[in-house]
């Protein structure tokens, strides 16, 4: 060993973001003239420096050398204890290297920020937020959230423990704000928050205030009251003024249907009566006046009832086809009969998609989609006329088959048809 060296203290207290400086003594023991040169080892070489940097002794004679410490003041520099190691290597016996050592104590430091997340948040009656604490001290802090100043229409909701945060660390505290009433109507309502973030780290408290906003939102907006209030005066109008009116032309243009129907079946029972004189020409007249209105009837097919007496009838047409298909469905006037027909009833219970004719003889009374209805009737004040032998027929293509109240969609379409009226017999020629 050919040097010798020393602290002037066994320990060293330094504050983190002040400068701070000691001497080490170094004694060259050999028997040449050695020139020495330093290095800082350990936690503390990169903001620690030895003045000056190179050192020349002679023989069995020391110097002092300042060790000048300069701790940033920042979490990185951990309170308590560190360990400080400074190598002097001599330039003619680099072999001979020789570690001085001594304890710094760092102090510690306190530095918080808080910040709340978000400021302003948009509800109804609750809302979430959170305290985010930055720990920007050197040593571990535990914080806290208090409501000092509790308005008596919020209800804060905070951490019931304290949340310890680690230096150069942070944390979330989170929390919640209700407010005691609903705003069912009107303009947004704006609520401040103050709440206090403290952090305690070893003796030092600190204290951080913070403020935001909840902005309570109605329920319903404004512009809902507007629109019920027209819905409103429309319903209104409606009662008071339009339909009176519509009941008064429905009620005018039923009697004056009414009247002409009437007026109609009194023409109808007007006769002319026969002519009073010679037997064999007055009946000729009479049996070619009536040959004469058979005829009419038969061929026309679509006049009006021809006065003879008959009963009520009616006869149900079912129709049941496959999706894609087409089925057909028929009632047979019997022969020596006269079907005067006035009422139509039409039924598609499953909702069937395609569509129905039906026809009275050869004559198409109506083509219709199914889709477009469940129940459809037709009703006619003059009946239409089918003849012997002819046919009553409904004839369905049928595209889809509905689905019924069962919910599962029906295997094929099924429809009803329903038809009723006079049933009288065919004059005779």
């Amino acid at each position: 060993m050919t040097a010798t060296t020393e602290f002037g203290l066994p320990t060293v207290a330094v504050t983190p973001g002040l400068e701070t400086r000691t001497t080490m003594t170094v004694r060259n023991d050999s028997d040449i003239v050695e020139a020495y040169t330093f290095e800082v080892v350990g936690e503390c070489a990169p903001w620690t420096t030895v003045e000056p940097v190179r050192l020349s002794l002679y023989p069995g004679t020391s110097e002092q050398v300042t060790v000048v410490l300069r701790p940033p003041r920042s979490p990185a520099v951990r309170a308590g204890e560190i360990p400080l190691g400074v190598r002097v290597l001599p330039t003619e016996r680099p072999d001979s290297v020789v570690v001085s050592e001594t304890i710094v104590l760092v102090a510690p430091f306190a530095e918080q920020r808080a910040e709340l997340v978000p400021e302003r948040r948009r509800a109804w009656r609750r809302a979430r937020y959170h305290v985010t604490l930055h720990n920007d001290g050197n040593t571990s802090a535990d914080a806290t959230l208090s409501a000092p100043e509790t308005d008596d229409q919020l209800t804060y909701a905070l951490p019931e423990r304290p949340v310890t945060v680690g230096p150069g660390d942070s944390a979330d505290l989170d929390f919640r704000v209700r407010v005691a009433k609903i705003v069912w109507f009107g303009k947004p309502v704006t609520w401040p928050l103050r709440l206090d973030a403290s952090a305690v780290a070893g003796e030092d408290v600190g204290q951080h205030p913070l403020e935001g906003e909840l902005i309570q939102l109605p329920v319903f907006p404004r512009w809902l009251l507007v629109l019920l209030a027209a819905l409103l005066a429309l319903v209104v109008a409606w009662f008071a003024l339009v339909r009176p009116a519509v009941r008064s032309a429905a009620r005018e243009a039923a009697d004056d249907r009414a009247q002409q129907i009437a007026e109609a079946g009194q023409e109808s029972q007007v006769t002319t009566p026969p002519k009073q004189g010679g037997g064999a020409g007055g009946g000729q007249q009479g049996q070619q006046g009536q040959q004469q209105s058979g005829q009419g009837q038969e061929g026309g097919g679509t006049g009006g009832s021809a006065g003879t007496q008959g009963q009520q009838s009616s006869s149900t047409i079912e129709v049941r086809t496959n999706g894609g298909q087409q089925g057909v469905g028929e009632y047979t006037v019997p022969q020596g009969k006269v079907f005067h027909i006035t009422d139509l009833v039409l039924a598609n219970r499953q909702g069937d998609e395609g569509v129905l004719t039906i026809t009275f003889g050869d004559r198409v009374i109506t083509t219709i989609a199914l889709e477009t209805f469940r129940n459809q009737d037709y009703h006619w004040v003059t009946s239409i006329d089918v003849l012997p032998g002819a046919n009553v027929t409904a004839t369905v293509d049928c595209a889809q088959p509905g689905t019924p109240l069962t919910g599962r969609q029906a295997p094929n379409c099924f429809e009803l048809l329903n038809v009723s009226g006079d049933l009288t017999d065919q004059p005779s020629q």
